[in-house]
């Protein structure tokens, strides 16, 4: 008998290690070998595991419970695909154009019905605006007012009890009230919001909620406001907590981003002094910020196709200082900042100063055309915000510079090119 209960028990622990398949399908003519699986914590993408095509399809076993959203990414094509896990088999199946994702088909019930409810919700915000204006002129029992009919009703309904879908059921009720403006409908206040991210199961870092809730909340009241409204929440959420930390780390992100200076140094000092265990994503929004201020050794960054120079990484380039511009073909301000650098780059060189630009882009044809007319060095590792860039260097948004001294020291951080310029005594 010691030995059929030892068998039973060892099949139950299996039972449970086993979570999930994911299995995904696609075309011979997409080509990328390479499958990278990333899970989620707030607004941070996690890398899970990596896995290599068999024939046409990649297949991933997750042995870690995970409910939320999830994304496939493919870096040899640099495209990625979203979809979500409640913890069962997810199956799905894509064909391409020219290694670009067109048509996805989401096979396992989760994910078609997710699918099915952000349609619904997209021609809800553009579409059923317009059905309402053409339903006045179309009254009349004809065939296209009543399908008219029909598609308002549809898109206007509540829709099914979602409560069997834990997690589309938890996105989908809190989407709607901390984040979705409806006209006629009462918005939630700054209280029931701290209830929220402070009380909230842990489904909340992995929905992709906690970034836009939080940017709802730092809107709610006046901007004089700002620093009491965000101590008010972080006493509520408790720092010593890792839902705390996650909160603090999206906060320094946001006033990072969007270049709220005094409030971003506030919070990153009060993480810095906290003397509790820091989880991972906090000591990382940390890390990150302290290697990138003034007087920190800018990171290293070993270059893949380098033009205009024979150096091998940014520490192997030898100069008085060092202009590194992170910029993309894409961006209008890079576009019109760009030129500037340009105008006075003989200048710099006769100062033995370098300019090394760094670029955000994904498309190789177009990076390529655009650098055959800038004169420094540059390079790209061409996966656009999936590079290594905006994590190691805290790049946010483009153009973004960094000054160096010839010991790759951070001397300055300018905003613009004009500064730039001008802290280079260049005018």
């Amino acid at each position: 008998m010691k030995n059929i209960f030892g068998l039973v028990a060892i099949l139950a622990l299996q039972t449970v290690s086993a979570q999930f398949k994911i299995n995904i399908e696609t075309t011979a003519n997409f080509t990328p070998k390479e499958l990278y699986l990333y899970s989620l914590n707030g607004s941070k993408d996690i890398l899970n595991t990596k896995e290599i095509r068999k024939g046409n399809s990649w297949q991933i076993n997750v042995d870690k419970p995970y409910v939320g959203m999830m994304k496939i990414y493919f870096p040899e094509s640099n495209v990625s695909l979203n979809f979500i896990s409640e913890n069962k088999d997810v199956k799905i199946k894509f064909d391409s154009d020219k290694n670009k994702i067109t048509t996805v088909e989401y096979l396992d019930e989760s994910n078609a019905l997710m699918n099915s409810i952000q349609d619904v919700q997209q021609k809800q915000q553009y579409i059923l605006p317009a059905l309402y204006q053409m339903k006045e002129y179309y009254k009349g029992k004809n065939d296209f007012g009543l399908a008219l009919e029909k598609e308002i009703a549809r898109l206007s309904s509540s829709g099914q009890d979602f409560t069997k879908n834990s997690f589309i059921n938890y996105y989908r009720t809190n989407y709607s009230k901390f984040v979705e403006k409806k006209a006629g409908s009462t918005p939630a206040t700054q209280e029931e919001t701290i209830r929220f991210l402070s009380g909230s199961n842990e489904m909340l870092e992995s929905s992709s909620l906690m970034r836009e809730i939080l940017m709802a909340y730092l809107n709610m009241g006046p901007k004089d406001r700002v620093q009491a409204d965000v101590d008010k929440l972080l006493t509520a959420v408790n720092l010593e907590t890792p839902r705390g930390q996650t909160v603090l780390s999206e906060l320094i992100d946001i006033f990072n981003a969007y270049e709220m200076t005094d409030l971003k140094t506030k919070y990153l000092t009060e993480a810095q002094n906290l003397k509790c265990t820091i989880n991972d994503r906090l000591a990382s929004t940390i890390a990150t910020n302290k290697n990138t201020e003034i007087g920190s050794v800018f990171p290293n960054n070993t270059f893949k196709g380098a033009t205009n120079t024979k150096a091998k990484s940014i520490y192997d380039l030898k100069a008085d200082k060092k202009i590194v511009v992170f910029w993309s073909s894409t961006c209008s301000h890079c576009e019109a900042e760009l030129p500037k650098l340009i105008e006075k780059y003989a200048a710099m060189k006769s100062k033995n100063i370098e300019v090394i630009a760094l670029s955000l882009d994904s498309e190789k044809a177009v990076y390529d055309a655009k650098v055959k007319n800038l004169p420094w060095v540059n390079d790209s590792e061409l996966r656009g915000w999936y590079s290594s860039y905006g994590e190691t260097y805290n790049v946010h948004a483009t153009p973004t510079y960094f000054v160096l001294d010839s010991a790759n020291k951070i001397i300055a951080k300018p905003d613009h090119a004009a500064d730039v310029i001008t802290y280079l005594n260049l005018n």
